[in-house]
């Protein structure tokens, strides 16, 4: 498969896939645990290759941000991710255990998940990973002056995104008051301020520019409303909005596309348990209408010219 060219006008773009285990969603949900089965290890058994096809029939590579644990759980998720490194995408580091609380850890804490999955997602890649994304987007000073230490080349944590920031406060709220507290962890709101642009961080401030250390690769949103350019929204959009969002980010010089591996769960073949469907609306659309929509966009954008790349090599 030959590598994607294009990008006549010097624009960019990179597709970035965070692979959140059906757990992870539970603790967002306050579920408990995952009930033992199938739908415990979908993202990667079965999600994956859906990825894997979609990229392929669009020739591009892509960046997997990759639990540490999840590999040494499942040996055939981790077979399928090491084929998809020697194919030429980027395995990236997405902590070891994902704690939503990433960024309220010890400095020790801390340091663990980075190494430990630094360690695991080096040895199924084949190559140590150089880009790191800290789990539910929160970062800080202290993460990054620990991925600086290691050699990191980028991070890709910050969201400034007001839209996404103001609905999952109201949804961990009401969560709070029926005595369901989420998981789930509400970011710093400097965040909302942030560059939209890569940048390099500020030594005490992520969410400022002024650094020389790692650069900083945001997540899409929009220049005004900051309204966020992801795959939930992709997914859970009108047509017409999600052309908008899609057309509005292809105009920056760098369009910083993530997806959840769950944008392209199948509910019932995949056998998500009922408690999660009934929770997370993007399971309850078919997965013809997710692959439709993210195909379109892919499409869109390289008709608009634009050069794919992963993440390492924008970095680069």
């Amino acid at each position: 498969m030959g590598r994607a060219t294009g990008g006549a006008s010097g624009r960019r773009m990179a597709v970035s896939v965070d692979l959140d285990a059906v757990a992870c969603y539970y603790r967002i949900h306050a579920l408990g645990e995952p009930p033992a089965g199938p739908g415990r290890f979908a993202i990667l058994r079965r999600c994956l290759p859906r990825f894997a096809e979609l990229f392929a029939r669009h020739d591009l590579r892509a960046t997997f941000f990759v639990v540490g644990a999840d590999l040494e759980e499942d040996a055939e998720g981790r077979a399928l991710l090491g084929e998809l490194a020697r194919a030429g995408h980027e395995l990236a580091n997405h902590t070891h255990t994902h704690r939503y609380d990433f960024a309220r850890l010890p400095h020790a804490a801390m340091a663990e998940e980075i190494d430990r999955a630094h360690a695991v997602v080096g040895a199924c890649a084949g190559t140590a990973p150089l880009g790191f994304r800290a789990p539910g987007y929160a970062i800080n000073a202290d993460a990054l002056d620990l991925l600086h230490a290691r050699g990191y080349r980028y991070d890709s944590s910050v969201f400034p995104s007001a839209a996404y920031y103001g609905a999952k406060a109201l949804v961990m709220a009401a969560m709070r008051a029926t005595g369901r507290p989420s998981g789930a962890f509400l970011d710093n709101p400097r965040v909302l301020l942030a560059p939209r642009k890569p940048y390099r961080p500020a030594p005490t401030a992520p969410y400022r520019h002024g650094g020389d250390g790692l650069l900083e690769l945001p997540i899409a949103v929009t220049p005004l409303a900051r309204l966020h350019v992801i795959g939930t929204s992709l997914i859970l959009a009108p047509a017409w909005l999600r052309r908008h969002l899609v057309s509005t980010a292809l105009r920056a010089p760098f369009f910083n596309l993530e997806l959840h591996g769950i944008d392209l769960a199948d509910a019932e073949a995949d056998e998500i348990p009922p408690a999660l469907i009934a929770r997370q609306p993007d399971l309850r659309r078919p997965l013809a209408h997710k692959l439709a929509a993210l195909d379109e966009t892919l499409t869109t954008a390289r008709a608009a010219g634009v050069r794919f790349v992963t993440l390492r090599e924008y970095s680069a």
